[in-house]
C-alpha cells in the first residue's frame, strides 16, 4: 500500500458539526484498511499529540452526469471515493483544518 493513505479533509456542513465532537472526516484511497487510517491519522498530527479511538469508513458512489451538447446528450459519472470518520481521544489533542485561513 502506498504511504499516502489519506487525500484531503472533507470539509462539509455536517462534518463541520462533528468536529465539537472530536469526530474528524477525510477521503481516503479505496484500498486504505481501518488500521492503517488510525496510523496515518496519529502519524500526520503527531504534534497535536492525536490519538484516535474509533474509525469508521463509507464508500460514496459516484453520481450520473448529463449534459446537452449540440443536440445531444452526453452522459457519465462522477468518481467515487472513500471517507473516513475518525473519532479522536477527549484527553489527547485535537486538529484544526481552519488555522491556515
Amino acid at each position: 500500500m502506498s504511504k499516502r493513505v489519506l487525500i484531503k479533509p472533507y470539509v462539509t456542513e455536517k462534518t463541520t458539526r462533528q468536529m465539537a465532537e472530536d469526530k474528524y472526516t477525510f477521503v481516503v484511497r479505496l484500498d486504505a484498511t481501518k488500521p492503517a487510517i488510525k496510523q496515518a491519522v496519529e502519524q500526520a498530527y503527531k504534534d497535536e499529540g492525536v490519538r484516535v479511538t474509533k474509525v469508521r469508513t463509507q464508500i460514496v458512489p459516484g453520481k450520473r452526469r448529463r449534459q446537452f451538447r449540440e443536440g445531444s446528450m452526453i452522459e457519465g459519472r462522477t468518481s467515487g471515493f472513500k471517507k473516513a470518520i475518525v473519532e479522536l481521544d477527549p484527553e489527547g489533542g485535537s486538529i484544526d483544518f481552519f488555522d491556515a485561513i
